[in-house]
């Protein structure tokens, strides 16, 4: 056989072989990290294993307190609820998308802080209060000073 046809045939081999491989990112706890677009409708569940709690995509509302938040108006982002005291948080603001994480206080399960960062390095910190698992509200802070008030789920 020629160069080509080995190079062709070794080629198909592969794709053909990991074709039905994908990549599920896990976080440092252990967890699988369940990535929700910024548009995940209210009450969206992803599937979760036998036995354990499933976690809960919980849509994010966030509106102007101050002055420097009225000039970008209400925010929206996602946050995911993993069932363990953490989650997934995410929201687009001015075109940079944020993401990071939202952490249960130690020794109060409805209270926590919730931390967003972005490539150019705006970032968002949050602190909040469950009155159950799906519904929540708290205050988040911009890094150009900016405040709002959350609402987090339906």
């Amino acid at each position: 056989m020629n160069r080509k046809t080995i190079l062709a045939a070794a080629l198909a081999a592969s794709s053909l072989t990991l074709s039905g491989c994908y990549v599920m990112p896990y976080g440092p706890e252990g967890q699988p990290w369940h990535v929700m677009p910024a548009t995940v409708p209210p009450g969206a569940v992803p599937m979760g294993g036998p036995g354990t709690p499933a976690p809960v995509a919980l849509n994010v509302r966030m509106y102007p307190a101050n002055e420097t938040a009225t000039e970008t108006g209400m925010l929206t982002g996602t946050v995911v609820n993993m069932m363990t005291g953490k989650g997934r948080f995410q929201l687009n603001y001015k075109g940079e998308v944020l993401t990071g994480e939202a952490t249960r206080v130690d020794g109060d399960a409805r209270r926590g802080v919730a931390s967003a960062f972005g490539p150019s390095g705006t970032y968002m910190s949050c602190e909040y209060q469950m009155s159950n698992p799906k519904q929540g509200a708290g205050t988040c802070t911009l890094s150009n000073g900016a405040k709002y008030q959350a609402h987090i789920g339906s």
